[in-house]
């Protein structure tokens, strides 16, 4: 569906001076796929997702869309292919002397699409984003939520294949963040759109992206399927992302300090991957062999594809009895298991 190649941009502040925003970067995106893109301040992911559509010129390389270069078109030739890009930007850019309905017939205007025509569309379109009611209202009258739904209703009007989303919510309250992704794999899902999501957050990744890219001095330093990175991640800025959301950080030093507390057994780490983190496992175990087991601390998160978490637990009894149990996940379930101290 999109495929990029060695695409450059370079900006020059002075004669002898030159920024390298994105640096030689080759990606290939599925169609119908939500891919995030995420970096710190400064990373080129902004410029990267506007070079995307040429809001930017590249320096070099090149970006091919539903089979078409876009690098190589004319003024005239790009117009046109724009429609089939909509782009949703962090502060909504929208019309504040026009209504709900006319921000999202706007572009349907410039395209030249009959006043009837529009009118169903923008109809459509309210539904899907879910702003009934509020068709005549002004964008100082609306929440940041409703902003950012006319926003996306207003990319989506000229029925796009692909929809890019710069810090889409990143001006949103964590509640409000959620709805307007949940509202992002609900148009996914039933226009089967390509999304590109630019993002800082990485449970905005976790929550609704399929694959992930990770930047870094306009470089793509890390990629892959967003279960896969949070599983194995292998750069520094990657294991800060991941620890945004998992809270790893330190957690060995804070179970050191719940050992103290316990005097026989094993602390064990359990590393649910998957659907597996939505059974009853430990309840299953305590049931099943003749041990104790104590949940000291961790935590698990819902993804795209499944649950995904650590818990540190200790695990009090017999020592043969341990050892079955510690078997029976180890063979019987896709739970890692990592025996992280003996208590005795």
């Amino acid at each position: 569906m999109i495929s990029i190649e060695g695409l450059t941009k370079i900006f020059s502040t002075t004669t002898k001076n030159r920024i390298t925003a994105v640096d030689d970067l080759t990606l290939d995106i599925k169609e119908g796929e939500i891919f995030g893109v995420i970096g710190y301040s400064g990373a080129g992911k902004s410029t990267f997702v506007r070079l995307v559509n040429r809001l930017e010129e590249p320096s070099a390389g090149k970006v091919v869309i539903d089979n078409q270069d876009i690098t190589t078109l004319n003024s005239n030739q790009l117009r046109l292919t724009r429609q089939e890009i909509g782009m949703i930007f962090q502060h909504f850019n929208l019309l504040w002397s026009r209504t709900v309905k006319d921000n999202i017939a706007f572009p349907l205007e410039i395209s030249g699409v009959p006043k009837r025509e529009r009118e169903e569309r923008v109809g459509e379109l309210i539904k899907l984003v879910g702003l009934a009611g509020r068709e005549n209202a002004y964008p100082s009258q609306l929440s940041g939520g409703q902003k950012q739904r006319v926003g996306i209703a207003r990319a989506l009007a000229n029925r796009p294949k692909v929809l890019l989303c710069d810090e889409a919510t990143s001006a949103l309250d964590p509640e409000t963040t959620n709805a307007i992704l949940d509202l992002l794999v609900d148009i996914n899902e039933k226009l089967g759109l390509t999304i590109i999501l630019i993002t800082h957050e990485m449970h905005v990744i976790r929550k609704i992206c399929n694959q992930v890219a990770v930047m870094e001095e306009g470089r793509i330093v890390e990629q892959g399927d967003v279960l896969d990175v949070f599983l194995h991640p292998k750069q520094r800025v990657t294991k800060k992302f991941v620890e945004q959301v998992m809270g790893t950080e330190g957690e060995h030093n804070g179970v050191e300090e719940l050992v103290n507390m316990y005097e026989s057994g094993k602390i064990v780490r359990l590393h649910f991957v998957g659907e597996s983190a939505n059974q009853a496992l430990i309840s299953h175990v305590a049931r099943s062999f003749n041990i104790d087991i104590n949940i000291l601390q961790g935590k698990i998160t819902q993804m795209q594809q499944g649950a995904y978490g650590t818990l540190f637990v200790q695990i009090d009894g017999h020592t043969d009895e341990i050892e079955r149990a510690i078997t029976y996940i180890t063979d019987e379930t896709s739970v890692e298991v990592e025996v992280v101290r003996n208590v005795e």
